[in-house]
C-alpha cells in the first residue's frame, strides 16, 4: 500500500510546525544510480522526485521516471541551480534528487528540548563503511535502546547500499541527526548525559561499566577510532578485552553489544 503523503490542499491546512515535522522526515537521496535502485525498491516510501530541467534523457533517466509514474510519486522540475540545493552536492546529484520518508528520522535537538529521565543512544564517530552503517541501523532498530545519534559530516551518507546493509530497518530506526558530533555532545553532556567512548587499548572494561540513567556510547572510525576532539569529551572511556592477539571487534559487532547489553544483562 503506498504511504499517504499530504496533498497540496492538505499542505496548506497544516500548521508551520507540522510542516517542519513532516519535512524533517524525508531523507534526500541524489545520484541517477542511487535514485533508480531506491525507486525499484518498492517498500521503500518515496515522495518526491526532483529534476532538473537541463537533464538530458537516457535509458537511466527514461527508467526513473517510468518507475516514478508507475508508483504515482510526484515529480518536479527545476533550474540546475535550485536542484543543487535540494541535492545538497551539486557535484555528484547528476541532475537527480528523490526524496524518502523515515517516519522516525529527525533532529537530536528533538531530544535535548525535552530530555527524557532515561535515555540510551548509540553515535557513530566518522564510520565511513556503508555496510558497517546498515548493520548497526538494524542492530539499533532491533534493540531496546533509544535510537542513533548520526552526523551528517564524516559519516557514509544514507544511501541504498546502506538501506540494503540495514535489511530495510532505515526506515523504522530512530535516527537522530546533528552537524556536527562535538557540539552535540556537548549539549548532551551539559545536561546531564554520560559520555562513554569505546578504546580498544584502555579504559573500564564493558563487563564492569554500571551505565547511568542518560548515556550516549560513541563508537569510532573503522581504521583509527574515536576522534581525539570527541574522547576529551568522555565522560569515561570504555572496551572490550580481546582474546587470541585480536586487536578489536568490527563496529558494527561492538554496535550490537551495546545495543543488547542491558537485555542479556537481564537474562543473567
Amino acid at each position: 500500500m503506498r504511504p499517504h503523503f499530504p496533498t497540496t490542499h492538505e499542505y496548506f491546512l497544516m500548521s508551520y510546525a507540522e510542516r517542519q515535522q513532516f519535512f524533517k522526515q524525508l531523507l534526500t537521496v541524489f545520484g541517477r544510480k542511487t535514485v533508480l535502485e531506491a525507486l525499484q525498491e518498492t517498500a521503500i516510501p518515496a515522495y518526491r522526485l526532483h529534476l532538473a530541467s537541463s537533464n538530458r534523457s537516457d535509458a537511466t533517466m527514461k527508467k526513473i521516471i517510468a518507475l516514478a509514474e508507475a508508483r504515482e510519486i510526484e515529480i518536479q522540475h527545476h533550474s540546475r541551480q535550485e536542484l543543487s540545493r535540494i541535492s545538497r552536492n551539486q557535484r555528484q546529484d547528476q541532475g537527480v534528487a528523490l526524496d524518502l520518508q523515515c517516519p522516525n528520522y529527525g533532529d537530536y535537538q528533538s531530544l535535548t528540548k525535552q530530555l527524557p529521565k532515561k535515555l540510551c543512544l548509540i553515535a557513530l564517530d566518522r564510520i565511513t563503511n556503508p555496510q558497517n552503517l546498515g548493520m548497526v541501523i538494524r542492530s539499533i532498530c532491533a534493540s531496546p535502546i533509544d535510537g542513533l545519534l548520526l552526523p551528517s559530516k564524516g559519516c557514509a551518507p544514507l544511501s541504498p547500499l546502506v538501506i540494503k546493509a540495514s535489511a530495510g530497518t532505515l526506515f523504522r530506526c530512530p535516527i537522530y541527526r546533528c552537524d556536527s558530533l562535538p557540539a552535540a555532545l556537548k549539549e548532551f553532556a551539559a545536561l546531564g548525559t554520560s559520555v562513554c567512548t569505546l578504546n580498544s587499548a584502555k579504559g573500564t572494561n564493558l563487563a564492569e561499566h554500571k551505565a547511568q540513567a542518560r548515556t550516549i556510547y560513541v563508537l569510532g572510525n573503522e581504521t583509527d577510532g574515536v576522534s581525539k576532539e570527541v574522547n576529551q569529551l568522555a565522560t569515561e572511556q570504555l572496551n572490550i578485552p580481546m582474546a587470541n592477539g585480536v586487536e578489536s571487534l568490527n563496529v558494527a559487532v561492538t554496535a550490537a553489544l551495546l545495543a543488547f547489553r542491558q537485555v542479556i544483562a537481564t537474562v543473567d
